[in-house]
Order: C-alpha cells, then sequence, then structure tokens
C-alpha cells in the first residue's frame, strides 16, 4: 500500500470510528415512544455516509451492512417501526453495529475484511438480506482494461503467466514457500540494526529458492516478482547498494507481496496488476533491469509455453551448484534430519493418543470393578473365618470320653489299624494312652478342619488375586506412561517455537514506531519457548495489540523522555516462559503508565459510571474500564489508537482459549500485560461435577476452590445471585436454572458451589455434587451442533456416555453470543420487504402504511413436515407469523405456551388427532374463543360433520389452493380480530 493509500485508509478508519461511536451512543432513541425527527436523521446521516465511503475506498461488505443499517433510520424517518421493537430488530441494529466495529479494527489491522463474520451475520438476519437476481452486466470493462494495460507496457504485462498447478503440488509448495518468506522478514528486521554479510547471504539464498522453487511448479507471476527481488537482494549482497531504511521498506513490502500472490490473495487481476507495477517501479528505481532481462521477460510473457523447457533447464543448472558445494553439504550434514508432517496427520495422531487415553480410563474402570469383588471376598473371607474359629472353640479341645463310653466296642477285626481305631474310638485302644499322650478325633474334629482348610485356600485364592490386582495396577501406571510419554511427543510435534511469532511483532512495532514518530527498541526473550500451533495463531492479533497500543499509549516521544530522565529511545520487552500447563507471555514498556484520573474521565464522559461511584473506583476496577467495548483514553484518534477497539478483542480471543490477562502498571515506570495460555488445546485436565442425572466437566485451570454452601447465603439482588467468598462479592450461577434441568435441594442445609475465575470474575457455580478430576480428551460436537457455544466440546466417559465441556466464559457473557438464524417479527421483515425502499424515501406517505398493532399467529399442525412446511410458507409470504406443530399434543402444547390467533390442523395425526386437539382446545376457557380450520384429506361428510360438531369453524380438503387457504383465513381472522385471545409470545 503506498503512502498515499495508507494516509486515505488513515483518513476513513477515524471517520468511520466517529460515525461508530455515534451510531453506538445513540440508537436506543429509536426505542423512545416519540423519537424526535432530528435524532432520526443523524443516525441516518450516520449511516449512509459509513456506506458511502467505505465503498469508495474498496471495502464493499462493510458498505453493505452500513447501507442495510441507513435503510432502517431512513425508514423510521418516513413510516413508524411497531411496537415490537425489542425483537429480531433491535439485535441487528446492535449486533450490526458491533460487527462493523470488528470490521473496522480487521481492516486497520490487515486491510481486509472479516468475511467470515460478515457471512454468518447475514445468515442470522437473513430478513435483512432478501436474495435478488444479479443485474445484467453488458459492459466489457475486463477486456477494455486488459488491452488498454497492454498497451502500457507495463512490468505487470511482462511477467509470463501462470501455468496450471495441481492442488496437490500447492499444498506441498505453500508452507515451504511460507518458511523461506518468514527467513527473509527476519533476516531483513534483523539486517536493519547490524549490517552482517552472513544475513545478507542468508537473505539471498532463502528469496532465491523462493523465485527457483516457483518457477519449478509453474507459478510464474511469483518466480518473475521473486526475480527482480532477488536482483535487489543481489545488489545489497555486492555493496552496491547500503540497507538504509527505504530499502528495508521496500524489501519487505515485497514479501508482502509475495505471499499475497502465493496464497491468491487478489481480489482481481486490475488490482494485481496495480500492486505489481507500483512494486517493480520502485524495485527498479534500486535495481534498473538491462536492456537483455528486459528483452528476456518480455519475451518469457509472450511465450511462456515455448520457454517452459528452457527455463526448467537453466534452472537446473542454477540450482545444481548450490546443492553440490561442499560447504554447504557439510553443513547440511551438520544439522538435524527432519521431515515435513502435514497438520491433518498430526491430528489424526492426536485423535489417536485421545483414543487411548479413553482406553486407559476404561481399563481404570474395570480394575475399580475387580476391586470391588475383591471387597465382597474379603467380607466373605472374614465371615467364614468368624464361623471356623467359632466352631473350632466349642468343639475341637472338647472332652469326648462321655460320648466314647456310650459306643459300642469295635470288634478286633475291624480295628486292625491302628488310626481307624482311633478314630472309631475303641476304648480297649484308647486305655493305653492318655489324653494328653494321644488327639482324639471325631466328626466335628474333621469338619473343622476342613473348613479351616477351605478357608486357608480362600485366603490363598484372596492373596493371589490382591497380587494380580497389583500387577495389574502396575501395568496400568506403566500404560499411563507410555500414553503421557506419547502424548508428550506427538504433543511436542505440534508445537511450535513462540520466536515465529516475534518476526511478526518486531515488523508491527516498527511500523507503528514509525508511524508515530517515536524511538523504540524491542527485546524480545524466549523465542525458543514452544507451544501449540493453533493456539499461536490465535494469540498473534492479541500480540500485535497490545506492542502496538505500548507504542501508542505506552512510549512517550522522545522531548518527554528526556525531560522525565528516560533514555530518549522508548524499550518495549516481550517474553515468554512455562510454567507448569501453561505458557506465560508477558509484553512490557518502560512508558508513562496508565493515566488512572484519564481512565476515570473516559469512563464517566461515555457514561459508563457516575462521577460519584468513579471516585470510590480502585485502580483494578479501573484496569477494568478499559476491557470494556469501544473504551479509549487517546485524545485524537489515529490509525493505531483512539478507535475504541483493542483490548476487548484480546480479552475476547484469550476467553476463547480458556486463556487470562493481567495488567500491571505504575504512573511513570510502565506498563505491563501478563497473558497466561495453556499448552494445548486437545487434552487437558477437568473437573467432573453432576447435576441430577447428567455429569458435566469444568475446565481445571480456571477452578479455584470447591466449597459448601448455606442457602440463606445466596442473596438475590436486582435478578442475580450473589454471595461472599472470602469477603469477595460473587455471582452465583445455579446449574440446575440455568440448563433447565430439574430443581436442586439442599442437603443438610447445604449446596455444593465450585469457586472459579471466568472472564477476569469469580463466579459461584452450585452444582449437586462433585465427582473428581481427571485428564480429559476433548472431541468436537460436529457439524451439526458446531453453534452451540456454551459447549465448546464433549468428553467420553468410562462407560461410554458423553460428558459435556461447559465454557464457563461463555456461561457469564452478557452480549448475545449466538449466531442462529432469527424468525424475523412483522415490524422487521416489514422494514426489508419489497417496497421498502420506497417507503424509506418517503415517496409513499405515512397515512398510507397499515400500522401493524399485533402479529397474527396461526398454529399450522400437520404430521406431513412437506405439508407443514408449504402451507407456513404460503401463510408467512401473506404476512403472517406461523409456528409449526408435528402432531395435536405439540400445537396444544404451543397454543397454551404462546398463544394464537388461528389454529389449522389435520384430522390424522399421532399422539393427539386433530379431533382430540378441537376436544382440548374448547375445554379451557382461555382458548375456547381461537378459530379452528381443518385441512384434511378426507373429503367425506362425516369427517366434516364431526369436524364441526368439535368445534371446527372452517374446513377445506387437500390438496389445498393458495388463494383459497388465504381467502379462508383472512374470513376467520377478520372475524375473530376483535375478540380477546390468549396473549401472543
Amino acid at each position: 500500500m503506498s503512502s498515499v493509500d495508507r494516509e486515505g485508509v488513515e483518513l476513513f478508519l477515524q471517520e468511520a470510528s466517529e460515525h461508530l461511536q455515534y451510531l453506538r451512543e445513540y440508537v436506543s432513541v429509536l426505542q423512545e415512544v416519540d423519537p424526535r425527527h432530528e435524532d432520526l436523521e443523524r443516525l441516518y446521516i450516520a449511516a449512509h455516509t459509513l456506506s458511502g465511503t467505505s465503498a469508495s475506498y474498496g471495502f464493499p461488505r462493510f458498505s453493505e451492512i452500513a447501507g442495510k443499517l441507513a435503510h432502517v433510520f431512513q425508514y423510521s424517518l418516513n413510516a413508524p417501526l411497531g411496537s415490537d421493537l425489542h425483537g429480531p430488530l433491535t439485535e441487528f441494529l446492535s449486533d450490526g453495529i458491533s460487527l462493523l466495529e470488528n470490521d473496522l479494527l480487521e481492516i486497520s489491522d490487515t486491510a481486509q475484511e472479516n468475511l467470515e463474520d460478515i457471512s454468518a451475520f447475514k445468515e442470522r438476519y437473513r430478513f435483512a438480506f432478501p436474495t435478488e437476481p444479479p443485474p445484467l452486466n453488458y459492459s466489457q470493462p475486463d477486456a477494455r482494461g486488459r488491452f488498454a494495460a497492454a498497451a502500457t507496457g507495463s512490468y505487470f504485462d511482462t511477467l509470463p503467466a501462470d501455468d496450471e498447478v495441481p492442488d496437490e503440488i500447492l499444498e506441498f509448495f505453500q508452507p515451504e514457500a511460507e518458511e523461506h518468506l518468514q527467513i527473509v522478514s527476519d533476516c531483513l528486521i534483523s539486517l536493519e540494526g547490524n549490517n552482517n554479510p552472513e544475513e545478507i547471504n542468508k537473505l539471498f539464498r532463502a528469496i532465491h529458492t523462493v523465485k527457483g522453487s516457483a518457477a519449478q511448479v509453474g507459478l510464474k507471476r511469483l518466480g518473475g516478482i521473486a526475480h527482480r527481488v532477488e536482483d535487489l537482494i543481489g545488489r545489497l549482497r555486492d555493496g552496491e547498494i547500503e540497507p538504509s531504511p527505504a530499502v528495508v521498506d521496500l524489501c519487505l513490502e515485497s514479501v508482502d507481496m509475495l505471499k499475497k500472490t502465493l496464497h491468491r490473495q487478489w481480489a482481481d487481476e486490475a488490482e494485481m496488476r496495480a500492486g505489481v507495477d507500483s512494486l517493480l517501479g520502485r524495485i527498479a528505481e534500486f535495481a534498473p533491469m538491462d536492456a537483455e532481462e528486459e528483452e528476456t521477460l518480455a519475451e518469457a510473457g509472450a511465450a511462456a509455453e515455448e520457454q517452459r523447457g528452457r527455463d526448467a533447464e537453466a534452472l537446473a543448472n542454477i540450482m545444481a551448484p548450490a546443492k553440490k558445494t561442499p560447504k554447504q553439504a557439510a553443513s547440511a550434514a551438520s544439522t538435524a534430519k527432519s521431515v515435513r508432517i502435514a497438520l491433518a496427520r498430526l491430528d489424526r495422531m492426536m485423535n489417536t493418543v485421545g483414543e487411548l487415553v479413553i482406553n486407559r480410563t476404561r481399563m481404570v474402570g474395570r480394575v475399580a470393578e475387580l476391586e470391588k469383588l475383591v471387597d465382597t471376598l474379603n467380607f466373605s473371607k472374614e465371615r467364614l473365618q468368624g464361623k471356623v474359629g467359632e466352631f473350632q472353640d466349642k468343639y475341637e479341645f472338647n472332652r469326648i470320653s462321655n460320648s466314647r463310653a456310650k459306643q459300642e466296642p469295635w470288634k478286633p477285626a475291624q480295628t486292625t489299624q491302628m488310626l481307624t481305631s482311633a478314630a472309631a474310638g475303641e476304648s480297649s485302644f484308647w486305655s493305653e494312652f492318655s489324653e494328653l499322650e494321644m488327639d482324639r478325633y471325631d466328626d466335628f474334629n474333621i469338619l473343622s478342619r476342613s473348613m479351616a482348610e477351605i478357608s486357608a485356600d480362600v485366603n490363598e485364592v484372596l492373596s493371589q488375586l490382591e497380587g494380580f490386582i497389583g500387577r495389574v495396577e502396575g501395568d496400568i501406571d506403566e500404560f499411563t506412561k507410555l500414553a503421557h510419554h506419547l502424548q508428550d511427543e506427538i504433543t511436542a510435534a505440534r508445537m511450535v517455537p513462540i520466536g515465529t511469532l516475534y518476526s511478526r511483532l518486531s515488523r508491527a512495532v516498527r511500523d507503528a514506531a514509525k508511524s508515530t514518530g517515536k524511538l523504540v527498541e524491542l527485546d524480545l526473550s524466549g523465542s525458543e519457548t514452544e507451544l501449540d500451533n493453533n493456539i499461536i495463531q490465535q494469540i498473534s492479533d492479541p500480540l500485535v495489540h497490545l506492542v502496538r497500543n505500548s507504542v501508542a499509549h505506552g512510549i512517550e516521544p522522545s522531548s518527554d523522555r528526556t525531560v522525565a530522565g528516560k533514555p530518549s529511545a522508548g524499550n518495549i520487552t516481550l517474553r515468554a516462559y512455562h510454567r507448569g500447563n501453561h505458557i506465560y507471555i508477558e509484553v512490557e514498556d518502560d512508558g508513562r503508565g496508565i493515566d488512572y484520573e484519564r481512565v476515570k474521565q473516559s469512563a464517566i464522559e461515555r457514561g459508563l459510571v457516575s462521577p460519584e461511584t468513579a471516585d470510590r473506583l480502585t485502580e483494578r476496577d479501573l484496569r477494568e474500564m478499559l476491557f470494556h467495548p469501544g473504551f479509549t483514553t487517546a485524545p485524537v484518534k489515529t490509525e493505531l489508537s483512539g478507535r475504541g477497539v483493542g483490548l476487548d478483542v484480546v480479552r475476547a480471543n484469550l476467553n476463547a482459549l480458556n486463556g487470562e490477562i493481567d495488567i500491571q502498571s505504575t504512573n511513570g515506570v510502565g506498563t505491563k500485560f501478563t497473558l497466561k495460555v495453556p499448552l494445548t488445546l486437545i487434552i487437558s485436565p477437568a473437573l467432573f461435577v453432576r447435576c441430577g442425572t447428567t455429569n458435566f466437566a469444568l475446565p481445571l485451570a480456571v477452578v479455584e476452590e470447591i466449597r459448601r454452601l448455606r442457602a440463606d447465603e445466596i442473596e438475590d439482588v436486582g435478578g442475580k445471585l450473589l454471595t461472599k467468598v472470602r469477603d469477595v462479592v460473587t455471582e452465583v450461577v445455579r446449574l440446575d436454572t440455568y440448563l433447565g434441568l430439574p430443581p436442586l435441594e439442599p442437603v443438610n442445609g447445604y449446596f455444593r458451589m465450585v469457586v472459579a475465575n471466568a472472564g477476569n470474575r469469580q463466579i459461584g457455580l452450585v452444582v449437586e455434587e462433585v465427582i473428581g478430576k481427571d485428564e480429559i480428551v476433548i472431541k468436537n460436537l460436529g457439524e451439526y451442533l458446531r453453534r452451540v457455544k456454551l459447549f465448546p466440546g464433549t468428553t467420553i466417559a468410562p462407560d461410554g456416555s458423553l460428558i459435556l465441556l461447559i465454557d464457563l466464559n461463555r456461561m457469564v457473557a452478557t452480549e448475545p453470543s449466538e449466531r442462529r438464524a432469527l424468525q424475523a417479527d412483522s415490524s422487521a421483515a416489514r422494514i426489508f420487504a419489497p417496497g421498502s425502499a420506497a417507503v424509506a424515501r418517503g415517496t409513499i406517505p405515512s397515512e398510507a402504511i397499515d400500522r401493524v398493532e399485533q402479529e397474527r399467529v396461526i398454529v399450522v399442525a400437520d404430521d406431513s413436515i412437506s405439508v407443514r412446511k408449504f402451507v407456513g410458507r404460503m401463510l408467512e409470504k401473506n404476512g403472517y407469523r406461523v409456528k409449526l406443530a408435528a402432531d395435536g399434543m405439540e400445537a396444544a402444547e404451543l397454543v397454551s405456551q404462546h398463544g394464537c390467533h388461528l389454529v389449522i390442523t389435520d384430522l390424522e395425526m399421532p399422539r393427539m388427532t386433530g379431533y382430540e386437539l378441537m376436544v382440548q382446545l374448547r375445554q379451557n376457557p382461555s382458548t375456547r374463543r381461537i378459530p379452528v380450520m381443518v385441512v384434511t384429506s378426507r373429503a367425506g361428510a362425516k369427517h366434516r360433520d364431526r369436524a364441526m360438531k368439535e368445534g371446527a369453524t372452517a374446513f377445506l380438503t387437500k390438496p389445498v389452493q393458495e388463494d383459497q387457504l388465504i381467502a379462508a383465513v383472512e374470513q376467520l381472522m377478520g372475524t375473530e380480530a376483535g375478540r380477546p385471545v390468549v396473549p401472543v409470545a
């Protein structure tokens, strides 16, 4: 972007920021009963100006949204909006202004619009963006522009055309080119402060590789641009020019253009032509092409196909020496071997590790079941041992002589063996020994010994079982170690050193310092600290915001620093270090610090607090003000500051990562921002809780403590539940009420509460039971549930059931977050309906516009989804609001909960037929007077008579025609218009 373009965009950003600030502050006048015409006109002018200026600067999506806002304000000047403005139309205006603010921030940072958010906004508010056929374009500006440009002989025309490059080739080439372009950027930034010949050689090799590889794969234009940049860097290497700031700036702009060309981010060829011509023209000032080069490039542009073979051969000749030099071969041998792995493959490997963790958890569950069996067996063993002991005490050592005397003596033939005779109790045998000289045994003694042996066997089995469980637990420990090791290794493969982000931050600080005219030095440490590649991508924008804010708000001008006794050059330090399962990133400057008085005054001016309340705010409260959307302390709006966007977006991005941000500031000394982010988002520790019969998981990183809470310690203040935790006022969220679960009852007068830190706010989550903690594998909810933002993912329990992970930051957020498509009410649909533009322009007098006092709601009940949608669209097209029901029971619930003006029902439906529905409606006094129209395929007189007997006011036979249906509906709605019905919700 040229300096003229940059100045123009800066003016646009200033003007757009002012208009958006006005819209944000005064859009609420639309909700007044009788808004002033002057206020509405100013709102229209602000939105209309935004639409026009953004279109002129080449931001069509921004212009489209602003145009829709202007249309609403213009419509309100000439026609009433209706009494139900608090519905989707109010959300449309508020979300539209927020979208424009975020899009403005994106334009400021990247000069590109946020297409994804704009598409989601248009999808949600479909009623404001009716589809129209594209206008016919009979002109052919592209052809004329192409021939005109060809006649000018621009630099762009000298570049050869690209070949057809397969996607699988681009898949490998783009990451490689990104790596080399990153090396170019790093070398350029270090080169400006230190003219190191080795850095220049490294720089030249990197751009040379980009040029050769691009030409090899068929990206001829990219190779041609890189060739001219290589010429410029070659002059640096040869010492013909010095690495002045102008040359470094030109090389950095070349890198930006190469990246844009690499990823095909040009809007059209005309934009690419203008950018390439401007860049190559300025390169020619430092490194002019000789006649031979110009002729070669011209021939290449005219006959790219004929030159392909020679270009490839020449490329091979150029690249061969670079690959075969002994010095480089030795250098390559000394470096560690590496292999390029696709991120998708790493994701699959990580999913496999996740399954491993799940299986390990299931094994732990199985061992727990086995331990329960061991406990049961132990209990049985104790009982058996007790009984054996009692039996032994009673019988084993008692005298048995009395019982032996009563027995008949055995015959000598039966006592041939002494043990047998002794067992039989022969008196002649026993008479030879005293009781102390020989033990006596009978049946009781033998049974006692047998039970003792059984008990010993049970003990042996138990010992073996316990040993087995111990070995299984040892195996599980080894399995767990292996799983953790594998997890660490694969996680490390996903890890990227944060130093890859440092070059972008250095570039941001350099550009910001140049824009503000300040002298700034940047100290970087911890570049080897690694974290997940996905997190790197998501924290890059917040870090850019912080370093730009440090330059714009923190660092003082050189003259002020000299007066304060500081070095003329400000210092910004960026540190990254690892602690536990988190990475801490600090952005610290030695500037003026936060001016709390200015923060307080800005908060009062914006109506955030009253002057009396502001005097009671602590420094921590004032630091929290900095994160309020639209808040700024800059007196003048510039490209870097004063737009009121920045820190709120930083916190939002960190909240999405379950991260945190903290501010420390001393007036006159400096400010330090500390970011805390997790190492990875795939596997993380969680706390399991239960509410009713459902289990949930909470991120353990945000949990501070678990405590009991008496029911009388909860106070309802303005609709919010509050309590005190360690003298800190804490908002209480009852999980059962929030999720619509069965209400919890206190146990012995106490609730269980999990105290967590969400969005730098302390909240208490009331649950029924805290189960425990464990590591979980976070699975996404899939394509169909991607908009359920409260649950960012789920995990699998040992029994195979799903446990939802709750996003506490989303739970306590006050802004509307769901981007679902809203059903337009009558006022919103009417404002964007065909012909509304004429009303907005005032060509139709307001007296000719029908006022919609209340929406006319119709409930359509039919078990066929096709019939429901077909009839519903007929009615919606004619201005009715339609609620669909799949059977009579669902229709009865809709009527009782929300009310309606008419019920259209089929006769044959599951659960509740049309006849039963009419009977139920007639029995309820509040729904008795609602007219019912029957639309059925049963055309017989018997069905018609029965329907009329049950209370039907109209009877139509399928297939029903639109004019016939609408005429019947109008007749019924007209006759019932003045009657009181159930209030429509």
